[in-house]
């Protein structure tokens, strides 16, 4: 477990569950604890994705995945604790109200689940592969499989820095736009890198092609600045994020 998520990566979904939170707040350690359980969650995915059954990747962040460092039942099973040590950890948090952190915890179960979450989207891709898909249905893979955790961090954290209805309508845009340009940007990416993880996937660069699908990221991370531009200089993190995955490469 600590194999995987204290590995390396970018650490993105937390740092939208901080980014958020502190549109209303200035102190976000309150909100560790919070972050950490989506980062949990995150890692979780990701060991069961490098799976045989599933991409069957033998590499994550540079060193072996960690169904090779161990074996696949302990990888199985280092998946799955992250995932119930996640809500176990959301369980005890006592910074917040517990109504408040009830509905951060079903929230949760839904943007990683199996209705409209990340795991609903894992399903379709998989049965997705090999196969041709509309512009329409591959969206609707990338905005479960990636964006609904992306989006729903920042929701959770600018939800529990206390921001009002219509503030929170305008971060749930935000968090729409910025998943599904996460997920095109990571797709253009392997494919520039010669990944071969997405080999018979469904992508935004086998379906649109590259200069599309970079203009339509480009368009995606302007709405969701657009979202959060009245909330002036307490979203410049949000803002900051949009230009860290448009200017990451090139």
């Amino acid at each position: 477990m600590r194999y995987s998520t204290l590995g390396g990566g970018k650490r993105i979904r937390p740092c939208l569950c901080i980014a958020g939170y502190m549109v209303g707040k200035d102190d976000w350690s309150p909100l560790i604890p919070v972050a950490a359980s989506i980062e949990m969650i995150h890692a979780y995915s990701l060991i069961h994705d490098d799976l045989p059954a599933m991409d069957d990747d033998d590499e994550r962040r540079g060193k072996p995945s960690c169904h090779v460092r161990f074996n696949e039942g302990i990888a199985i099973l280092a998946g799955d604790a992250l995932l119930t040590l996640a809500f176990e950890t959301l369980a005890r948090v006592k910074e917040f109200p517990a109504e408040r952190m009830l509905r951060v915890i079903a929230s949760l179960g839904r943007y990683a689940g199996a209705s409209e979450g990340m795991i609903a989207g894992q399903v379709l891709d998989i049965e997705a592969e090999g196969k041709a898909v509309t512009p329409a249905e591959l969206e609707f893979i990338h905005r479960s499989k990636t964006g609904a955790l992306l989006g729903g961090a920042v929701w959770i954290g600018a939800y529990l820095g206390d921001l009002g209805e219509a503030e929170l309508a305008r971060i749930s845009r935000f968090g729409e736009c910025i998943g599904l340009a996460f997920q095109i940007l990571d797709d253009i990416d392997d494919e520039l890198d010669g990944n071969k993880r997405d080999e018979g996937k469904a992508t935004y660069p086998h379906v649109h092609g590259f200069e599309k699908s970079k203009a339509v990221a480009r368009e995606l991370l302007h709405n969701a600045r657009q979202a959060v531009a009245p909330f002036g200089d307490r979203a410049r993190i949000l803002a900051g994020i949009c230009d860290y995955l448009e200017y990451r490469r090139r």
